[in-house]
């Protein structure tokens, strides 16, 4: 039995006939693909249907539909309208596939070395676009291979990923190496390598062995011989960049590892209930008691707005107002839940009181057990390390909660480095930790009831359960029962964050600290900075939370630096 022909068009159904119908050899175009379809189902249409065919013809949807009324009357105990439905939805994914599709000519982009250094898969973050290596890029991956640094692992990963596309079956380096074929579906370019040289001429004053005007020279070759094709060249180099617009030559940042475009953007933790809620959501709401704490049911316009672990305060002058989190989120339903008040004294933290709306946002996130990631942002002196501290202290020593506080940092300088220090990993890290040694000294002042003997035994007690920690040796490590603070987060990197935050076994909690505007890293940015990335993909996580802290209450002479300097 010969085998049924091949649909022409994927909404295409085929009749009982079909089956013994040799396939057909020579497609039309593909503007008649639905009538082909039509014509074959229905042989013995009169000439009329045939006409309003082809009339519909520019409405495939239609089409379909009058196709399956047909062969619903055909078939005996076929409602017409369920094979109609069965069509359309058929015919919907066809339509909206097409329309996902670029319009125009896929791009060349031609990556600069730092690219690959930066981000080693970003051989699989164009799309459909092609990419292009010139032959001095190789040669620079090549002379950065050596070393434990984190560009030279980088190197080595992406000449592996260049291995295994050269490498796998049905390979042709001079027709283009199929970027999908490792298993990076999202990835349906090619990848072109510089197989020979290229004619091209640049500007007297740009030395020709530099590799960078190499590179330049390179784009500008491919953009004379792949005309009108737009050729682009990638680059992290501001500088490359800059000289490639000179010479006339399209160019791009490498934007795929910003998390966010705008620091402004960043997820804030907290939102402000319009003037309006309770007129407008009053009506529905829900209350009950709970130990100390009040639950509210809200639905209404704003739940769709809200995060698991988000604070929501209303403050109206003349009404009572409302500070709450948001724990539960059910279709259109929400859950606030009250908070407790720890500006008041009777709730002090290691002799610590809130003072504004923010401190005591992150305060009951701190000393929430069922929150194991929490990161908080803000500007100097809005008291990031010192809740940290006591929310740690008295979860380690009253609540024996966890078994003891570590506290690492990136060790990122401000200005030039002061070379090697002596002593040991801890002893090392002393000078790096001056903001921990501050707020210890704070903490050790609550304590007013206690003699010089009793303060400077608190303090041991304290210095023993502190545990200061390189980051470089933290992979493979596992910490059980443990309240791990990350101070200045700002300056890692996203690849960074995530060694360190898989590091937290049972049982441990993970603070993550910074400001965002003092990144001392260089080639990270607000948008970019791995303290960004995890505020933004634990938002809404059930047990992580974040707070932006928005007020300084170090002094006021650090409030008006922060906001003049």
């Amino acid at each position: 039995m010969p085998l049924p022909p091949a649909p022409t068009k994927r909404a295409a159904l085929l009749t009982a006939d079909n089956f013994d119908v040799p396939a057909r050899k020579q497609p039309k175009a593909a503007r008649h693909a639905d009538s082909h379809a039509v014509e074959h189902a229905r042989p013995s249409r009169p000439t009329a249907r045939q006409g309003e065919s082809l009339a519909a013809d520019a409405h495939p949807l239609a089409l379909v539909e009058r196709q399956d009324e047909d062969l619903s009357a055909k078939t005996p105990g076929t409602p017409a309208k369920s094979a109609r439905a069965g069509a359309v939805a058929a015919a919907r994914p066809a339509a909206a596939s097409r329309k996902a599709k670029p319009g125009g000519p896929s791009k060349l982009f031609v990556l600069d070395t730092n690219v690959l250094l930066h981000d080693p898969m970003c051989l699989f973050r164009f799309e459909e676009h092609d990419i292009f290596l010139p032959m001095i890029v190789l040669e620079e991956l090549d002379a950065h291979k050596k070393g434990m640094t984190e560009v030279a692992r980088n190197a080595r990963q992406t000449s592996r990923s260049l291995d295994s596309l050269a490498g796998a079956q049905g390979a042709d380096i001079t027709t283009g190496l199929a970027l999908d074929t490792t298993g990076h579906r999202e990835a349906r370019g090619k990848l072109f390598f510089q197989t020979q040289p290229l004619n091209y001429t640049l500007p007297a004053s740009l030395p020709q062995g530099k590799a960078d005007n190499q590179i330049l020279g390179v784009v500008e070759a491919l953009r004379q011989q792949h005309a009108p094709r737009e050729v682009v060249l990638v680059s992290k180099d501001i500088n490359m960049r800059v000289k490639s617009r000179a010479l006339g030559l399209a160019t791009d940042d490498y934007q795929n590892d910003k998390t966010l475009e705008d620091g402004d953007l960043l997820y804030g933790g907290s939102q402000a209930l319009p003037a309006d809620f309770w007129t407008t959501h009053g009506k529905t709401v829900e209350s009950w008691q709970q130990g100390a704490h009040t639950f509210y049911r809200i639905t209404g316009p704003i739940v769709p707005s809200l995060h698991i672990n988000q604070f929501v305060f209303f403050e109206s002058p003349g009404e009572p107002s409302l500070y709450a989190r948001v724990t539960e989120i059910r279709g259109k339903t929400a859950v606030f839940k009250t908070l407790k008040d720890y500006n008041h004294l009777k709730n002090a933290v290691w002799g610590i009181t809130t003072r504004n709306r923010e401190q005591n946002f992150a305060m009951n996130l701190l000393m929430d057990p069922e929150v194991d990631f929490v990161t908080l942002t803000g500007t100097a002196g809005t008291g990031k390390t010192l809740m940290a501290l006591a929310s740690g202290l008295t979860q380690v020593l009253d609540d024996r909660r966890y078994t003891e506080i570590i506290v690492t940092r990136a060790t990122v300088s401000v200005g030039e480095d002061i070379g090697f220090l002596p002593g040991t990993e801890e002893e090392k890290m002393g000078p790096w930790m001056g903001a921990l040694d501050d707020n210890l000294e704070v903490l050790g002042k609550t304590d007013t009831s206690a003699g010089e003997w009793g303060r400077a035994a608190t303090s041991e007690l304290i210095r023993s359960r502190i545990k200061i920690k390189s980051m470089n040796f933290m992979r493979g490590r596992t910490f059980l029962n443990k309240y791990v603070i990350i101070d200045e987060a700002q300056n890692l990197t996203p690849k960074q964050m995530k060694t360190l935050i898989t590091r937290a076994g049972p049982g441990t909690k993970i603070i993550c600290m910074g400001n965002l505007a003092q990144i001392d890293t260089p080639y990270l940015t607000e948008g970019s900075s791995g303290l960004t990335f995890a505020v933004d993909k634990f938002k809404g996580w059930p047990h992580g939370g974040h707070i932006t802290l928005a007020r300084g209450e170090r002094s006021r002479l650090a409030d008006y630096a922060s906001e003049v300097l």
